[in-house]
This record gives structure tokens, C-alpha cells and sequence, in this order.
């Protein structure tokens, strides 16, 4: 079905989506109501994006033009950047495999991007991006060519690095079934973009499709089929897909005969959930995802219907670690993060979640067991393997039979580095044959009804075998080693298929085989590490030889380049495309009813979260490079006597100068005197958990820049709450390049709360405080986590260390001070205080009043501060300062430990997190939304104009309590249950139309149908201009002896009694004649009639009226203009005009609380009596009758009148109440 991409101008910028039957319509949203006025607002600016899918007959398409000549293949999604709304539409594709009949895979080659809001980019990014990858740096889709004019743009397109991802050649979608699941998971039947068939893992456009997933999840049946079937809205994966064609007479099925020939389709599924490049993504995170994560499938189809599904794993090492980068081999330091105690419950989750997905789990480890960094790896991994529920029984033993987990050990350099080469890596099939017969395979046969094989529409496809297990294997990166040994078992796995049928297969056959296995090595090694694939030559012709050994040398250098000086733009597109970044926000579809849901649960977040109290312990020493520190008991810090003593549930301990600051020290970082201090820290705190039997703490993460160390534990029942543990640092000794000052930040998720810790080192000196602001400035902007997060980005921020500040006096104020314990004279001249006080530096921080003595600089060992030369001048050099309103600080204060010339510092807090029971909440959300839109029906959309019916949805807020909320132009506050004002009112049938006879009181006695047939109208004449009919009305006034009301001409004449009042009925209307209007006419309204109008009035007779000229003290006879008091009237369905209510009888003045469909403006006429305005957010209204100015008058308006818009007379509790009674003097 060709797809086409339309564009709209004017009235409103659109582009459209269309099949030869259906539109797919995406409008940008113009920003939401004020939030002051309306509840459901959601106060940002976060763009919003109209979404409609319509038949085409119902669609007008006259105003689009083409967008581009050839059609498209499908929309990835939309997204958000820099404000600006696109939509990303696949532009070209590439058919590249054929799982089985009807199961086609396309290659994604080129994208577009075109935004919803701005027309500045229509003619940007038309140009191809370079499709065919080379080995060359940037140049797989990452590059324009060299030519001049590609070079030479105005400007940059916001999407061109997702264009140049997207366009790279490695990502693949299906149109035809769920490419997400291998053939195992998925079901033919299937809707190919069933929501809870997708899986998320592998779905890389997700973040972009998920507003059109929930649109479409809000369509009827029919809309969702009729979107299904038109094939617009597509899933995409990454890795590698391909497709090879195996000849009848090399198929390894012979006992079957068939002279078409067989396919084998290898496909590699690239998780997303841990995305990112070599050195930037490594290890697992708190959910349990890991780093390079592929599922990739064999398959194997054979004409007569007989199809083998073989799918295996590969995964970095489920460990929290990270490797830095490096020029050199030996810079490419490996850091294990995290406690085996604190990376338990991730790794559980990770093999857990494999079991529920595959069966048994077999994991083969394929690192070095003498090289330094896999060494460690290799043993820790080991130990989370035996210490795995899956791998014991409940007792705590080892399972030999029927065990879930399995664990070998094979060194791939070790056994390969003997004579036999990677000839020696097939020596892995004899150390997992066993398990690989166990786990068997999937086998699916196609059978007719009759039971013969045959291929006709009638036959129908059973499960013959199932595969019951999985091989998770893994190197340091995954890649080379990694696809290696895969191929090798999917060899093994389609060489038993074959046994089991006793077949076997032709060399032919697995060399096809094993060139599909190298293709898949290239592919995901470039899109990991950037360039193809290691020991690709050995894969792909089974022999190394020089002309791969120089191509794997090539490589290696490669990847240094781009390692170090490209892959950190690269993981930010990435991030980008997978909406991690922190300023990135999603594209919000227009849903007055979700926005009024997202502010209902905002204000109802107690019915589905928790408060949780945490208490945290923070304490920062400079220990002056002392190493002998190590065996000093840390209590009288760490465990401070203080009242109440409250069991403290986070631990966060800030070092500075572990290791003495030499030239030599500065440029590199030691891990082993941190390591020692994390030991002696953690010694003390579980020997007093011990002594005391609480629970003991755990090591969450440490970091480490060269002499500052920043060391977390967490009790072991607060593990479960976090997740997210991200470390960094920031340089800024001798202008960053050095690490002898700078800042160590540890960030977490703790339940719903963020919380940062921050250890800082700053510049020394007495008078260098500029300096120390500007290193502050440059950790606080220049040190980010992940996905670009900043320090500031969190709701709980603690800085702890020597910030260096000192007080502003001489050493001999400031001792004398300290000795008469001056406390306050010292702060009132503390650098930090003062430049906190000036805004210079951390600003909105806090910290707590301090009651102790300065600690710096102190005698080594003693309590006397410094007597040496350089007598330095006391200062409170170290300290704590916070931010967040979840924070209250309880304690604040020294230790006396001596072995330095600081005193350690501590401070505890008391933080208050938040817990959100999601479950509960989703729960919560669908359950409003339903109500909702029950209550008040769906939110419509004009295809014309793009205009959006909304008013129904909007919540107004009142303005004062007790009060109502404000009226809308269709909800008055006065009607109950939320009625509309305006009817909308529809014939029983075609050719019915309102009758215009009919009068428009309907209290009024008559005897008029309110339909009449289109046929049976009696003719009419149309005015001059052939549009309009035009009702005139005069009003004077005259003045008498006695300044009685004015009366209106006519024959209308004013009761005498109230009880006249009820024998008024309102005057029958006619449409005039073109021509009729009278000549005599001072004034004139002219209204626009939509409909055929019902009866209208006489013309009345021009009074005139009396008025007094404030100028010249006297009385003149004028004219009024009610051209200036009145608007035109806009008619409603209901009725297309309104006859002008008059009084029968003298003395009655028209009823201000009867509606009129007149609006007005305040009149500012002399004397004019005006009707007060309507509760409404609408134009004012009043009386269609004007009177001048009466000092004494017999009768008055009725105020007990009730008024209802909805048909502008009585309503049936008010039609035995006069609209007229007399007036009363004064």
C-alpha cells in the first residue's frame, strides 16, 4: 500500500500521512491555557502535537501539496527537539531478508525529518546521507561527502545526527509480522503493531512511537484495524538482518524433495534498554540491563513448510564496572564499582528475567584468567553465578540436577594460542554438547488438513519442538571473541537438527552459514566499538590469514580513535533517540482529558505514594596523605555520642589528600590507599552493627580523583529502594588539567528522590577565594552523569569537603577570638559565609549554625593549632553544606581524631523520600481518563481549519473559595451536572428543515410544525446583496411634564398593571423583503443570518431621546446610535435570529436578568440604563431596548425574573413571574 507525506501551509501548518483510503493527520499544538485559569494545564511550555486519522472521503486534501515525489515507507515517530516538533518518516528502504513467505525484512537507508511547527528546515536534510559504511572514522552514515555545497550550509539542522544514525544501515523493520520477537515468542495471527505484543527490549524507536501507540490504543476496533492495515506507524530494530538463498542442491534436507531452494536468515536483536558505545556503556544497571545485549536467531525454512528457530544470547559481564578510556592499552583501566553485596539483587534480576524469557541459563565466560582486569571480572562473576537462587536450592546448595543456571570457564586466548589457532576455539562444542542436546530447538511444520505436506491456504502450522534453553555468552566487549564462538554454536545447534533427521550438510552449506555469522560480527562490532569485527577473516574462510591480520590490526587502531575522540557524540545521539537526555521532553499529543488526569493525580499523589524517612550521615576529613590513619579507630567520628542516636541508613564519607599531592601523584590515581580506607570505613560500621546486631552495611560506590574519595554504604535493606548509581568527577588543578584539586559526585535514585553527594577539594590560599568560587562555578556546571545530568538536577544535593575558605582576620584576632570562644565574631568573617551572603558562591545552600572550633590547621597529633613558620591562620576549612526541601539537618559538629593537622567533620540529615507505587498509579490514571471522557464524550478536531473543540474538557478554577468556578462560552455555573448551553438540535431526518413561521418563543401559543420539508417553504426574496436580510429598529424618547418612560412606537402601548403582564405574548417575526427597509431610519443593525430566520418585527418608529449636555447645563434633543451599542448577532442551531422583546402596556422597562442574544459594549451614553454583565467568560448582554435618562417612573424591572441561555426565555420555574412591574419614585 503506497504511503505519501503531504504538507500544509495555510491555515495552520499540517502534514498528512495518506494511503489510497485513509489520513493520518499531524497538527503542532499551539500552547495550552494559562495554568492560573485552568487546572488541567501543565505549567511548561512542553510542545504538544494534534493527531487524527480519518477515511480520505471525510478528509479535505486540496490545500496539501507533495512533500516529496517519491512516496514513503512508513513514520518512526515523532520527537522533540529544541522545541521544535518533528516527525521522522522512512524515505528509503532496502529489502534484505525473507524469513519465511510473507515475513520480509527491509533495511532502513534513508530518513526524513520534517517539522510540524517551523517551515525554516522544508528544504534542509533533503541530501543523501552517505548509505555505504566504510572503515573509515565517521563514515558509516555519519558523514555528507566532501563536496563543497554539503559543506557549505547556513546552518546546521537540529536532526541531522539522528538522520545520520538512523540512515547508518543498521537498523531493520518489518511490515509484515513483529520483528521485535524471535519465532518462538510470536504468533502469525497477531496484529503486526499489537502493543502487548511488541517487545520494548528491542524496539529503538519506542520513545518516538509511543505517542502514537497511545492514540491509537484510544481508537475504536475499526480505527485500529483500518491503521494496522494501512501500515504507517512501523516498529524498528537494530543489529544485523540477512537473508541467504541455500540451492536445492546444497540444502541439507534431502530426504523431503523440492527443487525450490531453502533460506537461512540470521537475526541479531540490539537491546535498548542499556544502549551506548564501547566505553561508555559497560556492566549492568540497578534493573538488571546489561551492556551489548543481543538476541540473535538462526533460522532455517524449507519449502515444504519446516522451519528451525535458534536463538542465543551475548551480554556484557553483569557486574557494575566501567573501563576508561586511553591512547595506550595499559590506560584502559578496569573499575569494579560496587560491593558484591550491593550488585547481588541487579544480577538476579538480570539472570531471573533470562530464565523467564529462555529456560535454563548457560553462561559462558570467555575472559582471560591471567590478564589483570578480566581476572577480576572473571572471579567476581563467579561468585554472584554461586550465589544465584538459580543456581542453589533453597537450602543453599549446589543443584546438580535439573540446575538453571550453569557456569563455565573457557579462556579463549589461552586455548587458542597454541599452534592450532582459532582453529582450537571448536574445542568449546565438547564442554557444552550436553547442555545444547538438552535445550533442544524450535521446530514448526506447516501440514494440510488432509495431513500431507503441501503449501496450499488450507494448511495450517504446528509446534513440533520447543527450545528450552540458552547460551549466554561473553568476552570483555562482546564482539570478537563473542561472535566466534556463536557461530560455533549455531552450528552445533543446526547440526543436531540435522542428526535428529538423520541429515547432514553440504560444505557449501555452512559456509553460507558462517559468512552470514562474520557479517553479523562487522555489524554489531561497528555500531559498539565502530568498526568491524576481529578475527572476521578466520570467521568467514575458517583459516587466518596475513591480509586479516593487517585488517585486524587496522582496526584496532581505529577504534582507539574513535574510542577516545568520537563515541561520546555518538552515545549523546543515541540518548537523544531514546529520550534519555535530561532537558529532552516528549512530544505530548493534544488531550484536554489527559491533562486534566495529570493534574488530578498531581493533586491526589497521597492516594498512590509513600513518604519514607531516611537518615544519613555525611563526614569529610583531609587526612593530609596520612596512611597510618588506616588502623585508627574511626568511632568517635563515624559514631559520634550525640542524643537521640537515630540508626543511620546512608553513610557517605569524603576524603581529601589519601595520598600525598606530589608532581608525580597528581597526574594519575592510585586506587589502592582509597580501597584501604573503604576498608576501614566499612570495618568500623559493621563492627558496631554487630556489637549493637542491626543490620550491617553495604559498599554502594566509591570514586576517586587522585587524592579526593568520595565512599558510600547503605544499609542492606536501602539497596532494594536504589538504583541508578552513577559516579563522576571534575578536574580543576592547574586549569583542569590536574587532579590535585577538583570534585568526586556519586548520584542515586532512592526511590522516587534524587540524590547527589559531593566531595570537593577546592583551590588553598588565604586570599585565592575568587578562585575557589570559580572552581565551584566549574564543578557545579562542568561535571555531568550520564545522559547530561547535572548536579543541579537532583531534589536532595549534599556538599561535603575542604572547600578551602578562611576567616578574614589576622592570626593573632583570630586565636584570641578562639580562646575567649568568639564563635560568632569568627563567622561573621568567614569567606564562605560572607560570599554565600554576596551570592558569589553556592548559592541556596544551607548550613547549619556552627558551634565548634575551626579545624584547620592543626600540630600533627595534638590539639594545639599550627606553631611552625608558615603559622597558618585557623579556619573552618571544612565543611557540609545542602539543598532540598526534603532535608533537615540534625547534627553538625567534630570528631577528635589527631592524626592530621584537619578535624574530621560530620553531619547527620534527616531525609524525607518519596515512594510512588507505580502499579497503583497507572491503576489510578486509567480509571480518571475512562471517567472522563464518560463524563464529557471525546475532544473533536476541525479538518478544515484545524480548530480544536476543547471548551467541554477545560477545567476553570475559581477564583476565591466558596465561589464557582467561571463560566465557558457553552458551561454556565449556574446550570448543574455540567448541560450545555447551547442545544445542539438535529432533524428526525433528511430534508427537514427548522420552520421559519415557527415563532422563536416557545412558551408562545401557536400552531406552527417545527420541521417542515426544504420543498414546502414558501419562496423568499433575498435582499440587494443576495446574502443577508436586514432588521432595523429605532428607539426616541420624548420628554413630558411628568418624565414618564419612553414609548415605544408602533401600536405598542405600556400596561397599566402588572397583571397585564401575563397576557403579553411575544410579537410574531417575518422575514422583510429586500427593499423594505424604511428611509426615515437613523440607526440600523445589521445581522448575518445562517439559517432561514424566523418571523421579524415591525419596524419601530424613531423616538427621541432626552438627555442632558453636561457642557452647557441644558437639555438637547438627539438621535441614540445603536449601531455603536450593538454587535452582529451570531446564530445558533438551535434558532437563526431573535425577535426584539417589547412591552404592550406603558411604564415596563424590559427585564435585566431575561437573556438577549445582543451583546454589547458598557455604554457610555448619558442616562442609558445598561443590565449588569453575566457570570460568563463570554461577551456582556443586555436588554435589546435602550431608554434615556427618567428621574421618576411608575414602573421597574422585575428582578425576581429567572433567565436561561439555553433557550433566552423563562425557564418552566419562572413563567408565572412578571418580566415587567412597575417602577418605584427614586
Amino acid at each position: 500500500m503506497a504511503l505519501r507525506i503531504l504538507l500544509r501551509e495555510q491555515p495552520q501548518r499540517s502534514v498528512a500521512l495518506t494511503t489510497d483510503t485513509h489520513a493520518l493527520l499531524f497538527r503542532h499544538s499551539p500552547q495550552a491555557p494559562s495554568a492560573q485559569n485552568i487546572a488541567s494545564s501543565v505549567k511548561s511550555s512542553l510542545p504538544k502535537c494534534t493527531v487524527e486519522f480519518s477515511p480520505l472521503i471525510v478528509v479535505d486534501l486540496s490545500d496539501y501539496k507533495p512533500l516529496r515525489t517519491l512516496g514513503i515507507h512508513g513514520t518512526l515517530g515523532l520527537i522533540n527537539v529544541n522545541t521544535d516538533i518533528f516527525l521522522c518518516v522512512i524515505s528509503g528502504s532496502t529489502l534484505v531478508a525473507t524469513v519465511r513467505p510473507g515475513e520480509n525484512v527491509q533495511k532502513i537507508v534513508s530518513v526524513e525529518f520534517h517539522c510540524l511547527n517551523n517551515g525554516d528546515y522544508d528544504h534542509e536534510l533533503q541530501d543523501e546521507v552517505n548509505r555505504y559504511g566504510t572503515e573509515v572514522p565517521l563514515s558509516e552514515g555519519f558523514d555528507h561527502g566532501n563536496s563543497p555545497e554539503h559543506r557549505e550550509t547556513p546552518f546546521e539542522h537540529p536532526c541531522l545526527a539522528l538522520k545520520k544514525l538512523l540512515s547508518s544501515g543498521t537498523f531493520y523493520y518489518s511490515v509484515e509480522f513483529d520483528l521485535t520477537n524471535r519465532l518462538q515468542d510470536r504468533s502469525s495471527k497477531e496484529s503486526v503493531f499489537d502493543v502487548d505484543s511488541l517487545e520494548e527490549e528491542f524496539l529503538w524507536n519506542s520513545y518516538m512511537i509511543d505517542p502514537l501507540i497511545q492514540f491509537r490504543s484510544r481508537l475504536a476496533r475499526p480505527d485500529q484495524a483500518a491503521l494496522d492495515t494501512s501500515r504507517m506507524l512501523t516498529s524498528a530494530i537494530r543489529g544485523y538482518v540477512s537473508t541467504t538463498t541455500v540451492p536445492a542442491y546444497s540444502s541439507p534436507l534431502r530426504t523431503i524433495r523440492s527443487n525450490y531452494p531453502s533460506t537461512l536468515t540470521l537475526i541479531s536483536r540490539l537491546s535498548c534498554r542499556r544502549a551506548g558505545t564501547r566505553f561508555n556503556s559497560r556492566g549492568i544497571d540497578d534493573d538488571g540491563n546489561v551492556a551489548n545485549f543481543v538476541e540473535t536467531e538462526t533460522v532455517f525454512w524449507f519449502p515444504s513448510g519446516l522451519c528451525f528457530s535458534y536463538a542465543q544470547v551475548r551480554g556484557s559481564v553483569p557486574i557494575f564496572w566501567e573501563q576508561a578510556t586511553g591512547l595506550l592499552p595499559g590506560q584502559q583501566k578496569i573499575t569494579i564499582t560496587r560491593s558484591p553485596e550491593a550488585t547481588q539483587p541487579a544480577f538476579d534480576k538480570h539472570i531471573e528475567q533470562l530464565e523467564i524469557n529462555y529456560g535454563t541459563i548457560y553462561v559462558l565466560n570467555l575472559l582471560s584468567v591471567t590478564k589483570p582486569g578480566e581476572v577480576e571480572l572473571t572471579e567476581r562473576y563467579r561468585f554472584h553465578v554461586q550465589h544465584s537462587l538459580l543456581y542453589q536450592n533453597p537450602s543453599g546448595r549446589k543443584v546438580t540436577d535439573h540446575q538453571l543456571l550453569k557456569e563455565s570457564q573457557f579462556d579463549f586466548h589461552a586455548e587458542t594460542k597454541g599452534p592450532g589457532g582459532y582453529e582450537a576455539a571448536s574445542m568449546v562444542r565438547h564442554l557444552i554438547h550436553d547442555s545444547a542436546e538438552g535445550f533442544a530447538y524450535f521446530l514448526l511444520d506447516v501440514l494440510p488438513s488432509d495431513g500431507t505436506s503441501s503449501e496450499d491456504s488450507s494448511s495450517k502450522s504446528i509446534v513440533v519442538l520447543q527450545q528450552e534453553g540458552v547460551f549466554r555468552t561473553n568476552c570483555l566487549d562482546c564482539l570478537d571473541r563473542t561472535n566466534l564462538i556463536q557461530t560455533h554454536i549455531s552450528q552445533l545447534a543446526l547440526e543436531l537438527f540435522l542428526k535428529h533427521r538423520g541429515e547432514h550438510a553440504t560444505s557449501d552449506f555452512w559456509m553460507r552459514h558462517s559468512t552470514l555469522w562474520a557479517d553479523n560480527g562487522d555489524s554489531l562490532s561497528k555500531i559498539y566499538a565502530g568498526t568491524g569485527a576481529l578475527k572476521s577473516s578466520f570467521t568467514r574462510h575458517g583459516k587466518m590469514s596475513l591480509a586479516g591480520a593487517l585488517a585486524d590490526a587496522r582496526k584496532s587502531a581505529t577504534r582507539m580513535y574513535i574510542n577516545n575522540f568520537v563515541d561520546k557524540g555518538r552515545q549523546n545521539t543515541i540518548d537523544l533517540l531514546l529520550g534519555r537526555l535530561m532537558e529532552q521532553s516528549p512530544v505530548q499529543l493534544y488531550d484536554p482529558i489527559n491533562d486534566y488526569v495529570n493534574a488530578e493525580l498531581n493533586k491526589r499523589i497521597g492516594d498512590y505514594s509513600t513518604t519514607k524517612s531516611l537518615h544519613i550521615w555525611v563526614g569529610t576529613f583531609n587526612l593530609n596523605g596520612r596512611g597510618k590513619g588506616v588502623k585508627e579507630d574511626l568511632s568517635a567520628w563515624l559514631f559520634p555520642e550525640v542524643k537521640p542516636q537515630s540508626p543511620v541508613d546512608i553513610v557517605a564519607v569524603g576524603f581529601q589528600e589519601i595520598v600525598e599531592l606530589s608532581p608525580q601523584q597528581i597526574m594519575s590515581t592510585d586506587p589502592a590507599r582509597r580501597q584501604q580506607w573503604e576498608s576501614a570505613v566499612g570495618r568500623t560500621l559493621n563492627e558496631h552493627a554487630r556489637k549493637n546486631r542491626t543490620e550491617e552495611y553495604v559498599l554502594l560506590r566509591s570514586g576517586q580523583l587522585v587524592g579526593a574519595t568520595l565512599i558510600i554504604f547503605v544499609k542492606a535493606h536501602v539497596i532494594k529502594m536504589i538504583k541508578n548509581v552513577e559516579g563522576s568527577i571534575k578536574k580543576t588543578g592547574m586549569s583542569g588539567m590536574a587532579g590535585n584539586k577538583g570534585a568526586v559526585a556519586i548520584r542515586m535514585d532512592c526511590a522516587n528522590t534524587r540524590i547527589c553527594f559531593v566531595t570537593a577539594h577546592l583551590a588553598a590560599g588565604f586570599a585565592n577565594y575568587d578562585e575557589r568560587n570559580r572552581d565551584y562555578r566549574t564543578i557545579s556546571h562542568g561535571l555531568r552523569f550520564q545522559r547530561n545530568r547535572t548536579i543541579e538536577d537532583h531534589d536532595t544535593i549534599i556538599w561535603l569537603g575542604d572547600f578551602n575558605y578562611r576567616v578574614g582576620l589576622s592570626d593573632e584576632k583570630v586565636r584570641r577570638l578562639i580562646a575567649l570562644g568568639d564563635l560568632d565574631k569568627l563567622y561573621q568573617n568567614d569567606q564562605l559565609n560572607l560570599q554565600m551572603v554576596a551570592g558569589r558562591t553556592f548559592p541556596f545552600y544551607l548550613e547549619a549554625r556552627i558551634t565548634f572550633m575551626p579545624t584547620y590547621k592543626y600540630n600533627n597529633g595534638t590539639d594545639e593549632y599550627d606553631t611552625s613558620e608558615k603559622a597558618r591562620i585557623p579556619a573552618w576549612c571544612d565543611r557540609i553544606l545542602h539543598k532540598g526541601d526534603n532535608l533537615r539537618q540534625i547534627d553538625y559538629s567534630t570528631a577528635p581524631l589527631r592524626f592530621s593537622d584537619h578535624r574530621p567533620v560530620y553531619a547527620t540529615f534527616q531525609c524525607t523520600i518519596s515512594v510512588i507505587d507505580e502499579p497503583l498509579k497507572e491503576a489510578l490514571s486509567h480509571d480518571l481518563y475512562r471517567l472522563r471522557k464518560q463524563e464529557i464524550g471525546g475532544t473533536t478536531i476541525d479538518s478544515q481549519n484545524g480548530e480544536m473543540d476543547d471548551e467541554d474538557v477545560l477545567v476553570y478554577e475559581s477564583i476565591a473559595p466558596g465561589l464557582p468556578a467561571a463560566s465557558s462560552d457553552r458551561r454556565k455555573w449556574w446550570l448543574s451536572n455540567a448541560l450545555p448551553v447551547r442545544s445542539n438540535v438535529a432533524p428526525s431526518r433528511a430534508k427537514l428543515v427548522p420552520n421559519p413561521q415557527r415563532p422563536s418563543n416557545p412558551f408562545s401559543p401557536n400552531d406552527e410544525v417545527e420541521w417542515v420539508i426544504a420543498a414546502e417553504l414558501p419562496s423568499q426574496k433575498s435582499s440587494s446583496d443576495g446574502s443577508m436580510a436586514h432588521v432595523s429598529s429605532r428607539i426616541v424618547s420624548t420628554e413630558s411634564p411628568h418624565n414618564q418612560l419612553p414609548l415605544l412606537a408602533q401600536g405598542l402601548s405600556i400596561p397599566s398593571s402588572p397583571n397585564e403582564v401575563r397576557k403579553q405574548t411575544t410579537t410574531s417575526t417575518r422575514v422583510l423583503p429586500a427593499g423594505t427597509a424604511s428611509s426615515a431610519s437613523t440607526s440600523s443593525s445589521t445581522y448575518t443570518l445562517r439559517k432561514p430566520a424566523p418571523p421579524i418585527p415591525e419596524k419601530p418608529i424613531l423616538l427621541t431621546s432626552v438627555g442632558n449636555d453636561q457642557n452647557k447645563g441644558c437639555s438637547t434633543n438627539r438621535p441614540i446610535d445603536l449601531a455603536n451599542l450593538r454587535k452582529p448577532l451570531s446564530a445558533t442551531p438551535a434558532s437563526s435570529a431573535r425577535s426584539v422583546p417589547t412591552s404592550n402596556e406603558k411604564g415596563f422597562l424590559p427585564s435585566p436578568q431575561r437573556q438577549s442574544l445582543v451583546p454589547r459594549t458598557p455604554s457610555r451614553i448619558q442616562g442609558l440604563m445598561a443590565t449588569g454583565p453575566r457570570r460568563s467568560n463570554g461577551p456582556l448582554y443586555h436588554s435589546a431596548i435602550e431608554v434615556g435618562q427618567v428621574s421618576v417612573s411608575p414602573w421597574a424591572i422585575d428582578r425576581q425574573t429567572i433567565s436561561n441561555d439555553l433557550l433566552d426565555v423563562d425557564n418552566d420555574g419562572a413563567q408565572n413571574i412578571p418580566s415587567w412591574r412597575p417602577l418605584r419614585p427614586g
